[in-house]
């Protein structure tokens, strides 16, 4: 009996699951960040805007907004078949920032989105991860209409240390938004190596 040729399958490697946050200042666009990457449909905790809201909500800026994320939204993303991210996304509204210390629990590290139309509103994200040790990349959204400014002159104004990464990006495009992980990943890893990070359990 003539058998033919067999394929051998490579053998099913578990996946390291990592976890990696989303925050920033209220409307950057954390919501399409996971949105435009996951690869899963994303868990998503958003509300409409109300009128009672209004005294505590600053919309400078973001005055078109109607929907505000009042918890957290979720994404997975599979960066290579042995390497999945799971992506939460802070609320980023003051009134909510209670909940981020439970995100935070087990997270390897952090993206900080900024728009520079509001840098101000990046500064108590970026206290938080420095505070506690967690390791975070600034990523810029280049929003249409914003004006743009070097990547130098906006590392200054934000006052970042120099191991901090900053880039550009599109949040509401794929590989933009993957070429951010790959990064906070990439910069996690490598302070975990020398022995300065501390992931938060």
């Amino acid at each position: 009996m003539a058998f033919g040729r067999s394929s051998r399958k490579k053998p099913y490697v578990e996946p390291v699951t990592l976890k990696i946050l989303v925050a920033g200042g209220f409307g950057v666009g954390k919501t399409t960040l996971v949105g435009a990457v996951s690869e899963i449909r994303p868990l998503r905790t958003e509300e409409i805007l109300s009128e009672a809201g209004r005294p505590v909500d600053d919309l400078h800026g973001v005055e078109a907004k109607t929907t505000t994320t009042v918890a957290m939204d979720f994404g997975r993303i599979t960066l290579r078949e042995d390497l999945v991210l799971y992506l939460f996304g802070t609320p980023g509204q003051d009134r909510f920032w209670f909940l981020w210390d439970e995100l935070a629990q087990g997270a390897l590290g952090a993206v900080v989105l900024a728009d520079t139309r509001r840098l101000e509103d990046s500064f108590a994200a970026i206290d938080y991860f420095e505070r506690r040790g967690i390791p975070f990349t600034v990523a810029v959204n280049c929003f249409e209409g914003a004006r743009r400014f070097p990547a130098e002159s906006v590392r200054g104004a934000l006052d970042l240390d120099p191991e901090v990464e900053l880039l550009m990006c599109d949040a509401r495009d794929r590989e933009s938004v993957k070429n951010i992980l790959v990064a906070v990943v990439e910069h996690a890893l490598v302070l975990a190596d020398r022995g300065h990070a501390t992931v938060t359990s």
